[in-house]
């Protein structure tokens, strides 16, 4: 436990830093703009106000816009989307949750192109690697690119812990590899042990990808049931409980000097994806609301700052992120999603799940507010990644 006192000292710092750059984020009015069929003014049509290590455009700070355009692709003609994601089919009535589309605060991102990214991909492998957060951004960019090449040859390989989507014309792989926690687990004497110095038995999956896109946190924090191990095992001793951002940061730490020692980042692009938002309490965004989680919730948060207490959640973990990506010799690039998903209380499947029976669907407290609705967020967090990646 000696890392809880300077964890406590630096995430203070740190976190009124993250609400100060939320607040910022948050007062830029949410726009609604509707489609012009009008090319010049499209803003698709311009080229991207980009430089090729975007120190001109503040991707993650900005607004979401509505846009008549949008969505990119429709769940029904999407092969990959699971039932947990597909709102639309599970009786979600509302759709203008679809709509809308990330304006970074001082550019314009370009326009997703599937044909573009398998040519430029050619031959090569993209793997997302963690916990279902990671699953949702995986269905979400085959579902993109099989929008844009409808006829293309596919072949797609549903295992565990292993997922994999060929587009065979292209000889382009997107793979899912969960490991919810990074690090291993093992079975020692019918115990799962979550082993926090040792990352072997999972990064034997990673060698040799090209593109290579990791992500952890809600795991970490599961407890009862959902929790993910008996005991955890670290520094040669076995506990039976260890605080989790202490876990989270030994575990973190593992990762980073896999990657640091094993990684060649001359072959090898390198992202981590920033901690996904939660939305169980909408007191977080609406002072003194009456319904309980995300279940009706159909916009965006505007110009109303999220209180303190919301972003102290997810802030601790990101200043995990932070504090092991910043000492790293070989950092990711971080796809640093958080703030403007925080906006996006209206995105999750909420009741409208394939993964609730039809009582919990009727029950708004078993609503799902962790995961996001495929068409939806995860399709800006690709295109972002898309343009971090070639531009």
């Amino acid at each position: 436990m000696e890392h809880l006192s300077s964890l406590s000292s630096s995430s203070s710092t740190l976190c009124l830093l993250l609400l100060l750059q939320f607040y910022v984020a948050s007062s830029v009015v949410l726009l609604r703009h509707h489609h012009n069929n009008n090319n010049n003014n499209n803003p698709y049509h311009r080229n991207p106000i980009l430089q090729g290590n975007q120190t001109s455009c503040a991707l993650f700070m900005g607004t979401w816009v509505y846009d008549e355009s949008y969505p990119l692709y429709q769940s029904s003609s999407c092969p990959a989307v699971d039932p947990q994601f597909n709102c639309q089919l599970y009786g979600r009535p509302d759709t203008e949750y679809l709509k809308y589309r990330w304006k970074p605060a001082n550019c314009e991102l370009p326009r997703f192109n599937g044909l573009e990214f398998l040519l430029k991909m050619k031959g090569k492998t993209v793997m997302f690697v963690g916990d279902s957060l990671g699953r949702d951004q995986w269905e979400s960019l085959i579902c993109m690119i099989s929008a844009d090449v409808p006829k293309a040859q596919t072949q797609m390989s549903r295992r565990y812990p292993m997922s994999t989507f060929k587009f065979l014309d292209y000889g382009v792989a997107l793979s899912y590899h969960k490991a919810p926690y990074l690090v291993d687990i093992d079975t020692v004497q019918g115990k799962r042990v979550l082993k926090l110095d040792d990352i072997r038995g999972n990064a034997n999956a990673w060698n040799g990808v090209d593109v290579l896109c990791f992500n952890t946190g809600h795991w970490w924090t599961h407890k009862g049931p959902l929790q993910g191990w008996d005991n955890v095992e670290a520094g040669g001793t076995m506990y039976e409980d260890m605080d989790p951002l202490v876990a989270m940061e030994k575990g973190l730490r593992t990762w980073a000097r896999w990657v640091d020692a094993n990684i060649d980042r001359s072959r090898t692009r390198l992202f981590f994806q920033g901690i996904s938002p939660t939305h169980y309490d909408p007191n977080e965004w609406n002072a003194g609301a009456s319904t309980g989680s995300c279940y009706g919730e159909t916009t965006p948060v505007t110009t109303t700052p999220m209180t303190g207490t919301y972003l102290g959640a997810d802030s601790d973990q990101s200043n995990v992120i932070q504090r092991v990506i910043r000492e790293m010799e070989n950092p990711p690039f971080l796809l640093d999603i958080t703030l403007l998903s925080a906006m996006r209380k209206d995105a999750h499947p909420s009741i409208y799940s394939g993964d609730l029976n039809t009582q919990q669907r009727i029950n708004p407290n078993k609503a799902d507010c962790s995961h996001w609705c495929l068409p939806g967020l995860p399709d800006t967090w690709n295109q972002l990644f898309y343009t971090a990646l070639f531009y």
